[in-house]
């Protein structure tokens, strides 16, 4: 680069800037030409020269995406080196610039989680590009990845809010990264409870495990960080609680059948049936929750195995014995009210599942 275009950025000095272009008007399109280069642009950005940089988005917006020999384009540094204000004026002029991708994939916004939002830009950026969010370096992680990992709480908080209201928060919430870990993995491992219970209230997937096997609370308990153990505890249930919310839906439906029968038929009922057919609705509830709360079989207690090609068998600390198909088979077998015991009731008021 000519070392008069290199000073005039370094100074800021527009009017430099003008007499090198006097001098060798095609010395902005030389500079362009080169593919990876610290553009008059990057070295603005570096020096603060706000004034200087804005004349140059002007005369050349192709160096705002431009990455230099370090992979940075003139935002990333804007951020690295704190400068506000540049960081700004660049968005006013192009927003995207937020999602260019530079060295391992990072994005500014990844740069910005990873050194906190202690200048308040990320409100900015995730209102400027909301989208932006869903970037993922090389390595497959996602801001929530960065942000956890250099125990960012003030960025994860932020960050999640935006997150629920778009359609692909699960996907991005959920992401694996190079190792198969979720943003709940990362958080496990740190001593970070709050960033923790953030995510598990987002309904981070606790079951998700990483490519040895590991579910969070897995994790949490090879690295013995107790307090993270208690939490992931607390909002975990092993593997066939997934399966809670269906079965809390049948037992509804089955109250709901049973209150019709006792209700709607009184004077068909005998106090001695009506008050068997309390007990056995009572039996079915507690059948139903205790084997969703404490699995036939218990639950897996010794090491994680793998899963060998074309095997189910594959056992994670934590998770039923009884695989699903089995529990299916033993709920759907849950005794049903005996229809003998309900004289003179319609057949349309079937109370079996």
């Amino acid at each position: 680069m000519d070392e008069n275009l290199r000073k005039a950025a370094r100074t800021g000095k527009v009017n430099e800037l003008y007499r090198v272009i006097q001098r060798n008007g095609n010395v902005l399109k030389r500079v362009d030409e080169v593919e990876f280069i610290d553009t008059p642009l990057h070295i603005a950005a570096e020096e603060g020269c706000i004034e200087f940089a804005m004349e140059m988005m002007n005369l050349k917006p192709s160096f705002a995406r431009k990455l230099n020999h370090q992979g940075l384009s003139p935002l990333h540094i804007a951020v690295r080196k704190g400068h506000k204000e540049m960081a700004l004026r660049f968005l006013e002029i192009d927003k995207l610039l937020i999602r260019v991708r530079g060295k391992k994939g990072k994005t500014p916004l990844h740069y910005l989680c990873k050194v906190g939002n202690q200048l308040g830009l990320l409100d900015t950026f995730l209102e400027a590009s909301p989208d932006c969010i869903q970037d993922v370096t090389i390595e497959n992680r996602t801001a929530l990845h960065i942000a956890i990992q250099n125990n960012r709480l003030d960025v994860l908080q932020l960050l999640i809010p935006t997150l629920k209201r778009k359609d692909y928060s699960r996907e991005v919430l959920n992401r694996k990264d190079k190792d198969g870990n979720t943003a709940l993995h990362i958080a496990a491992i740190h001593n970070q409870p709050k960033m923790l219970k953030l995510l598990l209230n987002c309904k981070a997937d606790k079951h998700a495990t990483n490519h040895v096997g590991l579910t969070a609370l897995a994790v949490a308990q090879q690295h013995n960080i107790r307090e993270n153990i208690a939490i992931l505890q607390g909002f975990f249930i092993p593997v066939i609680s997934n399966l809670k919310h269906k079965l809390e839906k049948q037992a509804v439906k089955y109250v709901i059948k049973a209150s019709i029968l006792v209700f709607q038929n009184m004077d068909n009922i005998s106090a001695d049936d009506r008050n068997a057919l309390l007990v056995i609705l009572g039996l079915l509830l507690t059948a139903t929750y205790q084997a969703t709360l404490s699995p036939p079989g218990g639950v897996w207690q010794g090491e994680n195995t793998s899963k060998s090609k074309g095997s189910y068998d594959a056992r994670v600390l934590g998770s039923s014995v009884m695989g699903q198909s089995e529990f299916f088979s033993l709920y759907s077998n849950l005794p049903c009210v005996p229809r003998n015991i309900i004289p003179n009731i319609s057949s349309t008021q079937n109370f079996s599942p």
